[in-house]
């Protein structure tokens, strides 16, 4: 049995990492400031995967983003999963070459579908998770892409069969309303997920405590739980949470 997973996410912006609420930024510190108060060779003990979000839309910003990147994953030794400005594979090229295990795609699943069937032949399809962002309105949920700008008129079951025939590694689905709030995911979302889609489903938005990954993670559609909310999980906040998890549910990795 595939065991299943606790994700960490870092978000990127402006050579600074930010929190976000509800996809609404602020200022957390540089990677020097990340270096000081979370230390990831140790935090890497307790989650099984490290995704770093670049959230600049200009290009020329990449270096920044991949020099900061390493610093702070410099004894971090677990999987790293880079997104952000991934519309051609150049972009790809680059975050492989120099970091990545895996990439994480958004606005491009939808506008270039051609990128990831690029990408997919040459890194394989298990090194790309798609990454969605949804929103609920009038009781359906629908996409958004473009850092949450433009609402995809496709209803979110539809569009996740379109991802399972495009071919990727795995779904992050990530809710918009819960995001930043620290008030527990929205899991009512599952029931959106059709049936035979047999791709892993990694949960985020609104995780603030550990009883939010146990409840996730209890579900038998969610493969991995992320969260992104760096101010609950300082300090060994982290290391609790996993501790909390494994003694109800031995079916995340073990640590």
């Amino acid at each position: 049995m595939v065991k299943k997973r606790i994700i960490f996410t870092l978000l990127y912006k402006n050579k600074k990492f930010v929190m976000s609420r509800n996809f609404k930024t602020n200022e957390i510190g540089d990677a020097n400031w990340i270096i000081k108060n979370y230390n990831f060779s140790e935090i890497s003990k307790y989650i099984d995967e490290l995704v770093i979000i670049n959230l600049d839309r200009e290009k020329k910003n990449i270096i920044n983003f991949i020099e900061d990147t390493k610093k702070i994953t410099k004894k971090c030794f677990l999987p790293i999963v880079l997104g952000g400005n991934i519309n051609d594979l150049e972009v790809a090229k680059i975050y492989f070459k120099e970091l990545a295990d895996k990439i994480m795609i958004n606005t491009a699943i939808f506008k270039k579908p051609e990128v990831i069937e690029k990408i997919s032949k040459i890194y394989g399809k298990q090194s790309i998770i798609a990454s969605v962002d949804f929103i609920k309105m009038k009781n359906f949920y629908y996409p958004k892409i473009n850092c949450a700008k433009i609402t995809v008129k496709i209803k979110l079951n539809k569009y996740l069969k379109l991802i399972e025939n495009l071919g990727v590694g795995e779904i992050y689905l990530n809710s918009i309303d819960r995001d930043g709030t620290g008030q527990g995911c929205d899991l009512d979302v599952l029931k959106s997920v059709p049936r035979k889609i047999n791709t892993p489903l990694i949960i985020s938005g609104g995780v603030g405590k550990s009883i939010h990954m146990l409840k996730a993670l209890k579900n038998k559609k969610v493969d991995a739980i992320a969260t992104a909310n760096l101010l609950n999980f300082i300090g060994n906040s982290l290391k609790k949470a996993r501790e909390e998890v494994y003694s109800s549910n031995k079916d995340i990795v073990p640590r």
